[in-house]
This record gives structure tokens, sequence and C-alpha cells, in this order.
């Protein structure tokens, strides 16, 4: 029987056990530059013995941007400081792969070069706060992206995976979740276009398509994962047939043969009705392959769905910003220590890198 501890693979790459390590953004990277700290070596190499990390959300070019000190992978700087972080994980004999990101309209004019206007599938205002020099500020109304800019942006994409290959990573994931630029194509709340990337589900979902096909010009499929968040609403996202839609993103992803589906299935601490459950309940029968499960998951609830075949791994979010040697607790049940949500975002090593292992207690 598979459980949590079980090793195994997740299309060709090799895992430890089923405990993964959720993107998570910890706003440490170096604002004008992007490029991460000399802390986060030393962070993501506390956590290898996760059988996966998915690095924090990372965006592929300067559009991308939407929070204060998030890392990219557009740069040899940032490639650099990332091969020191994979080259430390790889030393403890962990996996890690990278999330691209490109955060669309949930962003302000204050991130974007020369001021410009955040893009996104439509100029639709989100009605969101993002977070600049200590300063909460509603995000800034976007501007519609032209074709142009949606190649350029695929493009970019492509030559974010190809940084990814060279910064030494496992793998990538192609973030489409929670409400940042590829799940705003997605969606019919955020899409209102008229021409080929709107309207219909074969059209909305085209920039995904594209996207994929991109960064498999360097990456087999086998490397690549896709994360969804079909019942989200998070960053003010929706969507009027979510079943209809994901059923068909889904059944449209099956054919890539990817590494991975990872569905953020719920939000800590925000309810999920009956309805969603069964959404998500039939959307996992859709994928075919490799399936991991996201969302205010413990280890009881982790156990029963990997066990019983409901999920293949399951991501740990904030047990993992503050217990490093997770896998190592969950193994002898030990206790766990409470995460800091004041040192969630920003600041230093404080709530980052100084959290105890077992041994130091």
């Amino acid at each position: 029987m598979t459980d949590l501890f079980s090793a195994g693979n997740t299309g060709n790459i090799e895992l430890r056990n089923r405990i993964f390590m959720a993107p998570l953004t910890r706003s440490r990277a170096h604002d004008e530059t992007d490029v991460p700290s000399d802390m986060a070596v030393t962070y993501y190499e506390q956590r290898a013995s996760s059988g996966l990390i998915i690095s924090e959300a990372t965006q592929i070019n300067k559009q991308g941007k939407g929070y204060i000190k998030t890392p990219g992978i557009y740069s040899k700087e940032q490639v650099d400081k990332w091969r020191e972080i994979t080259d430390a994980v790889h030393a403890k004999g962990g996996k890690i792969v990278l999330q691209l990101w490109h955060v669309g309209r949930i962003s302000h004019t204050h991130f974007q070069p020369d001021g410009d206007a955040p893009l996104a599938p439509s100029a639709i205002k989100p009605d969101v706060d993002v977070f600049f020099d200590d300063k909460k500020q509603p995000a800034s109304e976007p501007r519609a992206m032209t074709t142009e800019d949606i190649a350029q942006t695929v493009e970019d994409y492509g030559k974010a995976a190809k940084n990814a290959y060279d910064a030494g990573f496992d793998g990538i994931e192609i973030h489409s979740a929670n409400g940042y630029l590829l799940d705003q194509f997605l969606r019919d709340s955020t899409n209102k276009r008229d021409d080929e990337y709107g309207g219909s589900l074969e059209n909305r979902m085209r920039i995904l398509n594209e996207v994929v096909d991109a960064v498999l010009e360097t990456w087999d499929s086998s490397r690549v994962g896709v994360r969804l968040s079909p019942t989200g609403n998070f960053n003010d996202i929706g969507d009027s047939d979510p079943l209809k839609t994901f059923t068909y993103i889904i059944d449209s992803l099956n054919r890539y043969n990817l590494a991975y589906l990872h569905m953020v299935e719920r939000f800590p601490g925000m309810p999920t009705d009956n309805k969603d459950l069964k959404i998500q309940e039939t959307l996992r029968d859709v994928w075919n392959g490799f399936y991991i499960a996201n969302g205010d998951y413990d280890y009881l609830t982790a156990k029963t769905a990997v066990e019983s075949g409901y999920a293949d791994a399951i991501t740990f979010g904030r047990l993992y910003i503050a217990n490093p040697d997770l896998v190592e607790r969950f193994e002898v049940g030990a206790t766990f220590n409470e995460p800091d949500q004041d040192t969630f975002y920003g600041g230093d090593k404080e709530g980052y890198i100084d959290y105890p292992f077992m041994d130091d207690k």
C-alpha cells in the first residue's frame, strides 16, 4: 500500500516520500533585482527531506511582479542564485521544481516597468490590495493585453523555463491558479475578450496551451506540472460554471502526459461548501495522472488521502514554514513548531530560517 512515506515517481522525478513542500511566497528576495537572498539557500536546504519542494512563485519577467521582494527567473544573476539553491537541495538528496508565475492584474504601477499599467486578459480592476514599501494600496487598473503582448508573454515563459533548466531544477510548475494571469484567462469573470483568447473554453485555454508548448521546448513533459484552483475565489476571481470549465481544462491537459496536476482544493481558514467538494471530487476523476492535493491538510487527512488513492502526494504550506524537518516529525509523531504569521512575508531570518529542528530542542 502506498502511504505518505512511500518512495515513487512523479513523471521522471524520483520521490523519497509523498510529503511535498507547497509553493510559499516569503518576500525575502532583493527587491531591486528580484534575486533570491543568501538566506533562501539555507531556507530551501533545511527542507530538503521533503519528497518534492515546489519553489515559491517566481516571476517570468518584470511585468509579472505584483508583490514586494519576490524572486524572478529572467536574469543571469537570478539563475546563478537559484543554482546555489538547487545545488544545496540536491546535496541533501532533495528534489526541487520551480514555479513559474505571472501575476497579471494583481499588481500595481509601482512594480511595473516605467510605471505602466499591469497586464490582464481584460481591463477589469480587481478588488484586492497589494503591498509595497510597508504600505497597502489597491491594485492598479490593468490594461487588456494585445495579441502581441500575449505572444511576448508566452515567449517569456519559454525563456524562464530554459533559465530554470540552467539553474539546475528537477522540473517546473506552471502556476495557473489563485487568480493570477493564466487563471484570469481561464475564468469567465476576468476574461471578456472577443478574440481567439476569449469566449469559448477552447479560446480561454489557448494561452495555457501555448505556455505548456513553450516550456516543452526545453523540458520533457514528465518534468512539468500545472497548478489549478477550480473552486477558489482568491484575488477576486470566479467562474460561472467551474465544473464545466475545469473539466475541459483538465481533460485537455491529460494529452500532455505531464508529471502532475497540483490542485488547490481550499485555503486555510476559508470554508468549503458541499458543492465545491463535489466539484473537486468530480474533477479528480477527470485527471489521469499523478495528483497532488493542497489545502489545509494535516497528517491524518493527508494519510487518508494518499492511502485511499485519492491523492498521490500532499503539499503542506504553513506546517513547512515552521517545521523544516516536517517529514521526520510526521515519522515519529512529534509535536510541531507554531508558525509566526507576523513573519510570513518580508523581514530577516526570524520566522524564516530560525525555526528549530527536533534535535535542537
